[in-house]
């Protein structure tokens, strides 16, 4: 089981949206897409945002995104 959970972290990435608006992240995919995109960067040299006690870069991906230090783009946006 994925700790935390794709809904805690679609939730997470769409917290600084107002009310009524409709999130930039509503899928799983998005999601996925985010967390691999910052991992690779965190493999070519990029440096932690959070501390973890996990080496990973999946890991660190995930916490950053779910602690809020990363921001997923809506394409209007992009």
């Amino acid at each position: 089981m994925l700790h935390p959970s794709y809904s805690d972290l679609i939730q997470a990435a769409n917290s600084d949206m107002e009310p009524g608006d409709t999130g930039a992240v509503s899928s799983r995919y998005s999601i996925v897409m985010a967390i691999a995109k910052r991992a690779r960067q965190l493999i070519d040299g990029d440096d932690p945002m959070v501390h973890s006690t996990v080496d990973k870069p999946l890991s660190i991906a995930v916490e950053e995104l779910n602690q809020g230090k990363i921001k997923i783009l809506s394409e209007e946006e992009d």
